[in-house]
Formats: C-alpha cells, sequence, structure tokens
C-alpha cells in the first residue's frame, strides 16, 4: 500500500508510524484513557483490510480517530485530533526550514543540480535560492489553488518557476530593445545614459542593459548585433576625420580607419564577452543571453552587422580561458546564426561567415541555425508577410500576427507605423502538462485519454491564468529599466502594464513534455513511425493548438504552444510517473522523460531524418522550439556541417548540432568526458571524477550548461546516439 502525503509525494505504508501517533497522544491522558497494544494494532488491521492500492494520509488519520471514538476513547480522540491539528498549523506556519538546511550545507541533490548554470555553493547563487525557497513556500501556501499545488507534486503538471513568483513583477524571458536604449537614451540605477558616439562604448552600455534587465526578470534575454551596428560606423567617421584633420589623403585616410575601427570592433566585442560572462545578476548567474545574428535585418548597415558577426564568430572559436589559463567553451551568450540567401551559397557574398559559423560549431557549439526561408513561411504577419526575428533566450517565440496592429502601446522610441515590432515583446510565463500522465491514466483509452486531456489542460490554464492576473497588477516603477526606460516600454512613472499583457504583444506559455513517451504508451510505437505513431503525435500537438486558439480567443492573451525545456523537471517527471505507475517499458523504465517533441535520444536515425521529421512537430510548436542533432567530432569535416546547415536552411526552422568541448585540468585531456553505469562523471585518461577539476558543456535544451547535471539528465545524456558518424574524416 501506498501513503499520498500532503505535498502529493508517494511513500510507502509504515504502520509504525501510526503506532507512534497514537503513542504520542496517549501520554497526554489518564491510563485509563489510553488505547491498548491490542486496540492499536486493530486499527492497524482495519487500515490494511481495506487493499487500498493507495491512500490518503488525511484518510488514515480520519479513521485513526472514528477508531477511538468507538472505543469510547473520547478524551484520547480529543487530544489526537489536538495533535493533528497542531501539526498542520506546524507544516503551514513553516515548510522552509529543512529545505534551506540542506541547501547551506549542501547535501541537496535538487539545489546542487537545480540548474547546470549556477553554482549552488557559491554566495551569489546562495542568495537566489534563498529567496527562491522563501518565494516558493509562499506560492505553494498563499498564491495557488491547491488542486495546482497538488497536480504539481504529483507532476501531472508543472508550474515553472516558483521561485521567482512571489514577485509579481517578474516575468519570463524578452526581447530587449536595445536600438531604442542605446538610440534614445536609458537610465541605469537613476543615473542617465546618453547615445553613445563608438562602439566600444555601445557594447560595454549594452551589457550594462543586459545585467540590469536580466536581473529585473527570470529566463533568458536575446538582443540583435543589428542595434550596435550604427556605432561602428560612428566609430569609422571618428577615426577618419582624425586622419584627414592630419591632412591624409581619401585613400590613406580610410585605410587607417578601417583598420582602427576592425581593431576597435575586436575589443568591443571582447569587451562584451568578458564582461557577460564576467557579471553576476540577481538570480545568481551570468545573465542568460542570446545575440542575434542576421544580415537581413538591414540593408543600411550590413557591411558593419556582418563585421561584428565575425568577431563574435572567431571570439568563440577561440573559447573562455578557465581559471587554469586553458581556452574552453562558455554556456554564454548563445549565438543566433540566420541562414539567409546572402550567406547560404558557396557564390554568396558572406558565405565566407557561414564558413566561420560552421567552424565555429565543430568547436563549440554555437551558433544555433535560424532558417530565414523556413521562418518566412510559418511566422506570417497580419498582412501574410512572412517575418524573421530572434527568439527569447534559448527558444521562446513570439506570435506575429498582431505586429502591426497593436500599435505603439508601448511607447517606444523607435516605433515605425505598419511595420512588425518585436524587440521590447516579452513572455509572461510557463505551465507544463506532462502527456505521458494523460496517457497512463487513460490506461489506453483512447475517449478516456482525450477526456483526461481536456481536464489537464483547463488545469494548465487556471495555472495560467493566475500567472498573468499576478503580473497584471504590475506598474511601471517595480522595474524602470524595463517598462519606463525603453526595455520593454516608455510608459509613465505609475502606469500600468497591463496594455502589454494583452494585444497580442506579449505571449503565455502552454508547454508540453514527453510526446515520445505518451504516443509509445498510447500505440506503441514511436512517433517517428511515419504510421499511426506519429499521426497520433500530430494529433496531440494539434490539440494544444487549438486549446490555445479557444483561451485567446475568449482572453485576448496570446497563449502560445511552447516546447518546454525541462531541465530538471524530466527527471521529476519520470519519478513521479514511476511512482504513480510503476515501472512500464518503454515509458517510465528511465529516469528521464524525453524533452518537447524529439525524437528519444536512445533512438537510432539519422541526422536529415530526424530534422525533416521533427520539423512537422516544430511548426506545431509556434511559442517555441529546438530541434538538434548529435555529431561526433567534425573540427576535421567541416563539409559534413555545411551539409546540415544547407539542410536547415531548406526544411526546418531551428536547430542545433550537439558536438563535444571537454577538458581534464589534472592531465590536460582535451578529448569526450565520460559517464559510468552509475552515471558519475570521470576523465578517460585519467580517471578523475571530481567535479570542480572537469571541465563539461553539454547542451541541456536548448542551451549549454556546464555545472553539470542531476541523475536524470545526466542519463538522458549518456544515452544520446550520434546521428551523424564520422567515418571518412
Amino acid at each position: 500500500m501506498k501513503i499520498v502525503k500532503r505535498d502529493g509525494h508517494i511513500v510507502d505504508y509504515d504502520p509504525s508510524k501510526i503506532e507512534k501517533a497514537i503513542n504520542k497522544a496517549n501520554v497526554e491522558v489518564k491510563p485509563r484513557e489510553r488505547a491498548t497494544d491490542e486496540e492499536i494494532q486493530e486499527i492497524i488491521n482495519y487500515i490494511e483490510e481495506l487493499n487500498k492500492k493507495r491512500i490518503l494520509v488525511e484518510d488514515i488519520q480520519d479513521i485513526i480517530e472514528e477508531k477511538l471514538m468507538e472505543f469510547d476513547k473520547y478524551q484520547l480522540a480529543k487530544k489526537y485530533i489536538t495533535y493533528r491539528y497542531t501539526r498542520e498549523l506546524v507544516r503551514k506556519a513553516n515548510t522552509t526550514d529543512q529545505t534551506i538546511k540542506e541547501l547551506i550545507e549542501g547535501e541537496s541533490e535538487y539545489w546542487n543540480n537545480e540548474n547546470s548554470n549556477k553554482n549552488a555553493t557559491v554566495v551569489t547563487t546562495q542568495r537566489d535560492y534563498l529567496a527562491g525557497i522563501t518565494s516558493t513556500d509562499i506560492t505553494r501556501r498563499f498564491l495557488l489553488p491547491e488542486e495546482v499545488v497538488k497536480a504539481h507534486d504529483e507532476g501531472i503538471i508543472h508550474f515553472h518557476d516558483a521561485d521567482y513568483f512571489a514577485q509579481n513583477a517578474l516575468h519570463n524571458c524578452e526581447l530587449i530593445n536595445l536600438e531604442d536604449m542605446l538610440q534614445n537614451g536609458t537610465v541605469i540605477n537613476g543615473v542617465m545614459i546618453e547615445k553613445p558616439h563608438r562602439f566600444i562604448t555601445a557594447a560595454t552600455i549594452a551589457t550594462q542593459i543586459i545585467l540590469a534587465v536580466t536581473s529585473s526578470s527570470y529566463g533568458g534575454a536575446t538582443v540583435s548585433i543589428t542595434h550596435l551596428a550604427p556605432f561602428v560606423r560612428a566609430s569609422y567617421e571618428k577615426y577618419y576625420k582624425k586622419y584627414k584633420a592630419r591632412k591624409l589623403d581619401d585613400k590613406t585616410c580610410e585605410e587607417y580607419a578601417k583598420e582602427d575601427t576592425r581593431k576597435e570592433v575586436a575589443d568591443g566585442v571582447q569587451t562584451f564577452n568578458y564582461q557577460v560572462n564576467s557579471m553576476t545578476n540577481t538570480n545568481g548567474q551570468a545573465p542568460f543571453l542570446s545575440v542575434f545574428m542576421y544580415l537581413g535585418e538591414t540593408e543600411e548597415y550590413k557591411e558593419e552587422v556582418a563585421m561584428i558577426i565575425e568577431e563574435f564568430l572567431k571570439q568563440r572559436i577561440v573559447g573562455f580561458k578557465n581559471r587554469k589559463g586553458v581556452y574552453i567553451t562558455p554556456a554564454f551568450p548563445k549565438l543566433l546564426y540566420v541562414l539567409e540567401e546572402d550567406n547560404i551559397e558557396q557564390n554568396s557574398k558572406y558565405f565566407y561567415l557561414t564558413k566561420l559559423a560552421a567552424e565555429c560549431t565543430a568547436k563549440r557549439m554555437v551558433p544555433d541555425y535560424i532558417s530565414e526561408k523556413v521562418m518566412k513561411e510559418l511566422k506570417k504577419n497580419e498582412k501574410g508577410e512572412g517575418d524573421c526575428y530572434p527568439c527569447m533566450g534559448c527558444r521562446s517565440f513570439l506570435t506575429p500576427d498582431r505586429a502591426m496592429s497593436v500599435g505603439n502601446i508601448a511607447n517606444a522610441g523607435n516605433y515605425v507605423e505598419g511595420k512588425g515590432k518585436y524587440y521590447g515583446r516579452f513572455n509572461q510565463g510557463v505551465v507544463t502538462i506532462n502527456l505521458p500522465d494523460v496517457a497512463l491514466s487513460s490506461k489506453k483509452d483512447k475517449d478516456k485519454f482525450w477526456k483526461i486531456f481536456d481536464e489537464r489542460l483547463e488545469l494548465c490554464h487556471k495555472a495560467l491564468q493566475i500567472r498573468h492576473k499576478r503580473l497584471s497588477n504590475v506598474t511601471s516603477d517595480v522595474a524602470p529599466i524595463l517598462w519606463q526606460d525603453g526595455a520593454l516600454a516608455r510608459l509613465q512613472p505609475g502606469e500600468s502594464i497591463h496594455e502589454l499583457l494583452h494585444h497580442g504583444y506579449s505571449t503565455i506559455s502552454l508547454g508540453y513534455a514527453g510526446l515520445y513517451e505518451c504516443v509509445k504508451y498510447m500505440t506503441g510505437s514511436s512517433h517517428t513511425d511515419n504510421g499511426e505513431g506519429k499521426e497520433f503525435g500530430l494529433e496531440v500537438m494539434q490539440k494544444l493548438n487549438d486549446k490555445c486558439k479557444e483561451w485567446k480567443e475568449a482572453e485576448d492573451i496570446d497563449y502560445s504552444v511552447y516546447g518546454t525545456p525541462i531541465e530538471s523537471t524530466t527527471y521529476k517527471f519520470a519519478k513521479c510517473l514511476k511512482e504513480r505507475f510503476g515501472t512500464v517499458e518503454g515509458v517510465t523504465d528511465r529516469k528521464y522523460i524525453t524533452n518537447s517533441y524529439h525524437v528519444p535520444v536512445f533512438e537510432e536515425i539519422d541526422a536529415f531524418t530526424k530534422l525533416k521529421l521533427e520539423s512537422e512537430f516544430q511548426k506545431l510548436s509556434p511559442g517555441g522550439a529546438i530541434s538538434y542533432i548529435e555529431t561526433p567530432n567534425l573540427q576535421n569535416n567541416l563539409d559534413v556541417i555545411l551539409q546540415v546547415i544547407n539542410f536547415i536552411y531548406d526544411n526546418i526552422m531551428y536547430a542545433e548540432l550537439n558536438t563535444k568541448s571537454d577538458y581534464c585540468q589534472k592531465c590536460g585531456y582535451t578529448g569526450e568526458i565520460q559517464i559510468d553505469d552509475n552515471l558519475e562523471w570521470f576523465c578517460p585518461n585519467c580517471g578523475n571524477t571530481d567535479h570542480n577539476t572537469l571541465n563539461v558543456a553539454r547542451r541541456t535544451c536548448g542551451y549549454i550548461g556546464t555545472n553539470f547535471w542531476n541523475k536524470g539528465r545526466t542519463q538522458e545524456i549518456k544515452e544520446r546516439v550520434l546521428h551523424i558518424d564520422n567515418k571518412d574524416a
């Protein structure tokens, strides 16, 4: 028999706990009022004879009270009721002490591996986690209805980022309107920052903006290189005037000015990279930043954009030095490289950048690739025109349908009438449905599956409405950098952000996880079978979209289907499924479930088939998704990477290649750090297992992690198969 505790966790039945609880009440009454050992055993026997597979702890306590009354132990029953009530008050008064103790003492597996880009032992991260534990406690006890908390605890849904939810000012991720802030000035910590006049100054100010913005939100942020490009030209003009003042001829002035400008761009990009990776925001980590690199975003400054892209790629290929002075792969910033007509063909003008991107991918796992061609087919604005724009952070995409008609409700200084506006937009938060749980709960009955699916979706909807309402109370004063000084808006002091939560200006995400396990259980096949499995998987995805459309039309809120990057939740969901349903082959027999619509990591499939198949599912995940392929070391086989890049351009909107880039500080080994059968990382050259002296970088859920992972995610990484061989390399 299993006991369902108040927090939703399921534990084994233990009769000694019943005996202990009654005896605690026994000592509070006179001997003649006490329950005898025989009576206690009778109560235990009665509970066991119910033959329940699962029983709520509250039901057991009700039975104890009733039985004590039957034995005429009224005073004892009263003491037991008092004891039970007191225990309930203690639980409600403070549920955080043990969690905080485990965090501080480094005993918590959860907090030590909660985020692969956070080190739980350092004080800045602990400060964030301590605040998060308090926020989660407040969220659970006061802000969420019991049914949402229970569903979250049981792994039926996941209410993301409860550790930030108590602060009603925080949203999930954003596209920073860097252009407006640099061109029209901004304010940081009460200090006016005027328009810069050089690239290196603009790059420095950009990092200060990024730090301030990411300290006022959680999740990822994205900036565009295009917004820095005008300052490259400003630097060039400054240098040209300097040499012209020295009476040099035009050709010499131009030559020297270009040379100085290139040097400044190199210095500026280096400053940007150093700043982003050395700064710690209030979330206890370096800013979770993506940098968008799109030549087609501007015609006027295309050459300057190309120059900046080239420098970012070159510096990333080199890598960043660790404390031992060895160049390693950094986690951030993510680089988002757009494939377009000007750079995809070998004879195209900017193909040299794509070749450089391929080299960077082989060495450092970035950039990620966005196909302008496919994106413009999928992301149509209200005029029916295709748009190409970046994701917020690692994968969250805005929907473009009202990017024009919504108007300048943010009062942005760079608003252009009739042109789609994306920078300044943001996401309100995420709630994820556990698809395998729906399937297992239905016991393979399709009618029952769709009924449970509808019920669970409405539960997610209720939780998402709570997220939305929490943000609805926010005024611009709570985060001036966001709402008053240009990052997201230029509202007046005291003005509500309410309008920015509606009219398609921001999204709110219905996440989903475990499509493979869901389909596998219901059909017996993978969703990659091009048959019943795939058909059922697409039907599930369409249902998610239909629901979002229904909610959106009713509430004027942009609900959107989102392929959740569940880093630690993949482990939690797997554990909950096993507790609820036992071991089901191919569904609950691993320590993880599959992210979003992805082909399971252990399934043998070639790169091109995988990307083509996943593109069909990516279309049905408009709020955010990314696909990837696993590769061996391809540093000596760039032609293969270029083939994949070309395939991405023609077939899928957003994809990446997972290479390996590790280092052992003890022996200097630079090959792949391995995982043993106990899911421990080790250097195959010297056997080193010390995480502090192993530099490991792995793509986790669309972004790179460098601080190791929980057992579920580690098993998933271990079981990844290669989608490309390297026999000819």
